[in-house]
């Protein structure tokens, strides 16, 4: 697939798709003429490391993750890490459902001016 291709169907630029090879998620293969190739996998591969940066996983991360996604092994300390990250992304999915919540609440109480705001 080309690489105009890639981002139209994962959703993103052309320019994530080079940062993403330059810092090694992504590898293409290139043509004669020196355009980029990459394979029908590319898609997918770009949605992860899509839904990995959007749960706050650095790139450092998100580099060594990638590979245990393709081999299915993880060293100890990378496996105790995403144990962590993992445990960090539920805290933050309890504080979001919180805030849905209390946003909940207003929205209650906007409808409703005789209602209680529950949340103070």
């Amino acid at each position: 697939m080309r690489i105009g291709e890639v981002a139209e169907k994962a959703g993103v630029s052309v320019r994530a798709l080079r940062y993403y090879e330059e810092h090694g998620l992504l590898q293409a293969s290139r043509t004669p003429g020196g355009q980029r190739h990459y394979p029908d996998t590319a898609v997918s591969r770009v949605r992860l490391i899509q839904q990995l940066y959007a749960a706050g996983l650095p790139s450092r991360v998100v580099r060594e993750v990638l590979p245990c996604v393709d081999t299915g092994e993880a060293s100890p300390d990378l496996l105790d890490q995403l144990v962590s990250e993992r445990a960090r992304i539920d805290l933050r999915i309890t504080d979001l459902l919180a805030v849905r919540d209390r946003l909940d609440d207003v929205i209650d109480v906007t409808r409703n001016p005789d209602a209680r705001c529950t949340y103070s």
